[in-house]
């Protein structure tokens, strides 16, 4: 399954990809070599848990070059006719008005008003035009977002 990232995230995750490799990898190996020093391995407490480290590491260095793979870039829409992943969302609803910015799931962030384009809100705005109506089901009950603009 795709994943959906701004230029901005894709550096980000280029450059947390970088560190993994070349940071992290030298310090647990620096890590390893300290514990073996210490002599015996099998009740190296130190050695265990720079082992355990160095797993760790490299779950962390496949699952971000999976991302990579499989990622499509966001680009600001140009067609701005209907809610698009990269587009801005001005909507109203009987909490007032919010803006909401669709994002992919490894950069959304609600707080900031980055929604998830695999979101049940998210969703629900795709494909919508300004003056449509979004239902979204929450755990308060029913809530309508009208489309004011979209950017």
């Amino acid at each position: 399954m795709a994943e959906y990232i701004s230029p901005e995230g894709l550096e980000k995750l280029k450059r947390e990809l970088g560190d993994l490799k070349t940071t992290k990898r030298r310090e647990i190996a620096e890590r390893l070599e300290t514990a073996k020093a210490l002599g015996d391995l099998s009740e190296n407490a130190e050695y265990q848990e720079a082992k355990e480290a160095q797993s760790l590491n490299e779950a962390q260095i496949s699952e971000r070059e999976e991302i990579l793979r499989n990622i499509v870039v966001i680009r600001k829409p140009t067609n701005l006719s209907t809610v698009q992943v990269g587009a801005t969302v001005d909507v109203e609803s009987d909490h007032g008005k919010e803006a909401f910015t669709i994002v992919g799931s490894e950069e959304a962030d609600p707080a900031k008003g980055m929604i998830s384009n695999e979101s049940p809100l998210g969703r629900s705005f795709l494909g919508k035009k300004v003056g449509d109506v979004a239902e979204v089901k929450t755990p308060a009950g029913l809530v309508n977002y009208k489309i004011q603009k979209i950017s």
